[in-house]
């Protein structure tokens, strides 16, 4: 009995050794030089972790907010993340990536009865634009009537757009989001989180269109005739203003507060920042944007 137990456990270690020897030899194993050419096959991944100096988030009077690695999803900082609230125009980041997946950015799209509440673009009826200068209107001057128009245009119905929204927030895992409209006016049955906002944010800007366009401070675009201009002007006072700001979407309704959600790149690091019923949304915003990179240093993993 003794020596089947002494075999037993000899056999075990004898194949545990042949098992680490083939490990020594596989690939993986072999981690190149970050500067080699092989590592196009072994990416090295950067990770935040917190700075040996980290000093305290500051205080704000935002009730929910949350800051993430735009790369990896990891929180740098929440407050109440998962308190569902009024997104404001936030949704027309949803709008936006929904009207995507049904129109081509030069379709054309012929205004009916453009909405007039709100922040606008300018549209009238009988008004001939593109999709593309429609996502302009919406994401740079906010404009309600662009999304509706898009939202009537770009499905078989408005009600088939709308599901196609809460479709794609339940594709992205937004799991406290609902939407009823695709302006972000105010309803108790649109809603969201910071959390949730994060997650439509870094969906949003993997579009190369739409990360162009929340990027954009100012412009003019006409209709397809080139006789009509619009002028559009972002309100979000950080663009142009924090280093490596890259826009996202601004949102306020009566109801909301003050929103802003905002995503900077500096030293090739990437991260989010979202703040909802907020006091001072801009202020706040570039103080967690600050603080983010000054108490977070990235390591290779």
């Amino acid at each position: 009995m003794r020596f089947a137990v002494i075999v037993s456990i000899l056999v075990f270690f004898v194949l545990l050794f042949a098992n680490y020897t083939k490990l020594l030899k596989l690939p993986f194993i072999n981690i190149p030089d970050k500067n080699s050419a092989e590592n196009k096959f072994f990416p090295i991944y950067m990770f935040p972790r917190v700075a040996d100096n980290f000093q305290k988030a500051p205080e704000i009077t935002a009730s929910s907010a949350v800051i993430i690695d735009a790369k990896s999803g990891i929180k740098l900082f929440e407050k109440e993340p998962t308190l569902r609230l009024l997104p404001a125009s936030t949704t027309k980041l949803m709008t936006a990536l929904v009207a995507l997946e049904y129109c081509t950015p030069k379709k054309i799209v012929k205004i009916t009865n453009p909405v007039t509440d709100g922040t606008q673009m300018g549209l009238k009826d009988g008004d001939q634009v593109t999709v593309e200068n429609l996502l302009y209107g919406m994401l740079v001057s906010s404009g309600n009537d662009a999304a509706y128009a898009l939202a009537n245009a770009c499905a078989v119905s408005f009600n088939n757009f709308i599901a196609s929204m809460n479709q794609k927030a339940h594709s992205l895992s937004m799991t406290e989001s609902h939407f009823v409209n695709p302006a972000g006016f105010d309803s108790r049955l649109q809603y969201s989180t910071a959390s949730d906002l994060a997650i439509l944010a870094r969906a949003a800007v993997t579009n190369p269109l739409i990360s162009k366009i929340v990027s954009t401070k100012s412009l003019v675009v006409n209709d397809i005739s080139g006789i009509k201009t619009y002028y559009l002007e972002n309100i979000n006072q950080l663009l142009g203003e924090v280093e490596g700001l890259e826009g996202v979407k601004t949102g306020q309704t009566e109801g909301s507060g003050e929103i802003l959600i905002s995503q900077t790149t500096r030293n090739s690091h990437t991260i989010v920042v979202v703040v909802l019923r907020s006091k001072d949304r801009f202020e706040e915003s570039q103080e967690l944007i600050n603080w983010a990179f000054d108490n977070y240093k990235w390591v290779t993993i």
